[in-house]
């Protein structure tokens, strides 16, 4: 009976074993919120064709375990713990004035970018568990703390480049065939304190890097990793040291086919070996978010998915490393339609080269004017039909009579900056983010079609869906050239200006997300627009233009302590047709 017993309880382990290595490859759904403004819910604010819906734009975790959900569009943050998912999550409604694009919890604080950096805490003093808090600002020293600025940058909440080498004739370099550039990062990590990661590229190997980590002050690293991917390497960011020592870097793989890009956490042991990855669960029906990666003290990888039905929030399955020490990665399963480059007219209004795309589309980014009463509307604003927003752009909320800065998001609306200005000045209101309703035709301001079509010079508004027929696929994303784009059709297009030194993408788009409703520069990881049906494509007026506009590729190895994470501060939807 002893032995049975044994027996049994042998193959009661085993069982357990192999259930638990086939679950630890899975992806689990943790917590799903549905549409709406409850406890249980979060804002999907849904658009028509040829626009992105607009939801939580960020997922971070706490010291505790607990996850932290960005609700944007009601305003607020969702606390929860993605072990109980039963449990209705505690409500942190976000001050009026503040309209965040991202969000990293460190210890008691919560920061959020919001154009900087800015620190929240929860009104009343000492966490009582309360179900419902508001948030306050608190005045700190975040904004200048070079691990604050690193934690924003991971997903691209980063300083966008100076303007001057794009737009000075002067100072603008040929393009730079030095290999990638050595970078710092400064991680707070759980499990080892406040740590210095260097990440320094193999000098003939684009696909593989070193990743060395110390503590400040320490002159040797007390660990060493290697990442090498099949093909190119994209961004590689360290994002966190568990409770147990293990080491977590966000990675990308970008190969010379748009469709084929992917994105992964690699996870290491403490003694910096390799230990296996998870996949980021990407497709090309989830839209553009900013922070769509986090992990716990505990080491578990969380997903961020956004639907027009709600939200998912993913527990990543993990995946054990083979004897191969180069990551692999499976592409996405659910292919995209290829993009289509069919013949059409090229309606520009003036020849133009890829000075006057990029001149342009600074003019309508940093156009400064007056917000007239008559500009800013009645107050209060009229709703949008499918949930509680306004008519109103965000940026230009109680900003009546004051100087503003860039051209508002405008559904449907069409212009060249000088018809936009004139209109404003006779008193059209300014903007329209109601993208689920039809255009209006009482409003000024530019989409992010509009706003590309006329930066390329064209007299007619060439939606997302129409791209094509002015535009060719770039085979491979790394030949983006300043004044290129990235189309998603029926949904988001932006102006690619250049790739930064820790090879993310700067852009300029329009948005009412990520621009707070306005013209904006932002920085994402490659792969991950990619992996959401973004194409790169070059208009064809500018097929045969050789202007040089801008270092493009890699910078030169910046001095010890000199990566831009640590020098100052970072920069900040729906991204529509």
């Amino acid at each position: 009976m002893q032995n049975v017993s044994w027996k049994l309880l042998a193959c009661i382990l085993v069982c357990v074993s192999a259930f638990a290595a086939r679950a630890d490859a899975e992806n689990v759904v943790v917590k799903h919120f549905e549409n709406g403004a409850g406890s249980n819910a979060v804002g999907v604010a849904d658009a028509s064709e040829d626009t992105e819906i607009d939801g939580p734009q960020a997922l971070t975790s706490g010291d505790n375990g607990d996850l932290f959900l960005l609700d944007q569009v009601n305003g607020r943050i969702l606390r929860f713990d993605p072990r109980q998912p039963t449990t209705a999550p505690r409500v942190l409604a976000l001050p009026t004035d503040v309209q965040p694009t991202d969000l990293v919890v460190r210890k008691s604080d919560i920061l959020v970018w919001d154009g900087s950096v800015r620190t929240l805490k929860a009104s009343g003093g000492t966490d009582d568990g309360a179900s419902y808090r508001g948030l306050e600002e608190t005045s700190t020293r975040d904004a200048d703390d070079p691990y604050v600025l690193s934690a924003f940058s991971q997903m691209g909440t980063q300083t966008p480049g100076s303007s001057v080498e794009l737009l000075n004739p002067e100072t603008r370099a040929v393009a730079s065939k030095q290999p990638r550039a050595r970078s710092r990062q400064y991680i707070a990590s759980r499990g080892h304190g406040p740590v210095i990661v260097d990440v320094i590229p193999e000098a003939k190997n684009a696909a593989a890097a070193h990743i060395e980590v110390s503590v400040q002050g320490e002159t040797s690293a007390f660990a060493k990793l290697r990442i090498e991917v099949a093909n190119r390497l994209g961004a590689v960011e360290f994002l966190e040291i568990d409770n147990n020592g293990r080491m977590y870097v966000l990675g990308e793989d970008i190969p010379p086919q748009a469709d084929k890009a992917v994105s992964f956490v690699a996870r290491y042991s403490d003694a910096g070996v390799l230990e296996g990855i998870y996949e980021l669960p990407f497709d090309s029906d989830v839209p553009l978010t900013r922070r769509f990666v986090t992990v716990s003290g505990d080491g578990d990888v969380y997903f961020l998915r956004t639907q027009r039905t709600g939200v998912e929030v993913v527990g990543v399955g993990f995946r054990t490393a083979g004897k191969s020490k180069v990551i692999s990665v499976r592409p996405p399963q659910s292919a995209l339609r290829r993009f289509a480059s069919l013949n059409g007219p090229v309606a520009a209004v003036r020849p133009v080269n890829r000075q006057n795309v990029i001149e342009n589309a600074f003019a309508f980014e940093g156009i400064q004017w007056k917000l007239t009463p008559t500009a800013y509307g009645r107050d209060p604003d009229t709703a949008c039909t499918g949930f509680h927003r306004v008519r109103r752009p965000g940026y230009l909320q109680g900003r009546v009579n004051q100087e503003v800065r860039g051209v508002p998001y405008c559904w449907g609306c069409f212009g060249t900056l000088t018809q936009i200005r004139a209109k404003i000045d006779r008193g059209v209101l300014a903007g329209n983010v109601c993208t689920h309703n039809e255009p209006r035709t009482d409003v000024a301001g530019v989409d992010c079609s509009a706003f590309v079509s006329a930066v390329w010079g064209l007299n007619t508004h060439f939606t997302t869906d129409a791209i094509p027929s002015i535009a060719t696929q770039l085979e491979n994303p790394w030949d983006l050239k300043p004044g290129d784009a990235l189309d998603k059709p029926r949904s988001h297009v932006m102006l690619f200006l250049r790739f930064t030194p820790d090879r993310k993408v700067e852009v300029m788009e329009s948005s009412t997300g990520a621009c707070n409703g306005r013209v904006c520069r932002n920085v994402y990881p490659l792969a991950s627009l990619l992996a959401r049906g973004f194409r790169p494509v070059r208009f064809r007026a500018l097929a045969n233009d050789t202007t040089v506009v801008a270092q493009a590729t890699q910078a030169a190895e910046p001095e010890e302590n000199s990566h831009p994470r640590a020098q100052s501060h970072a920069k900040g939807r729906r991204h529509h047709h």
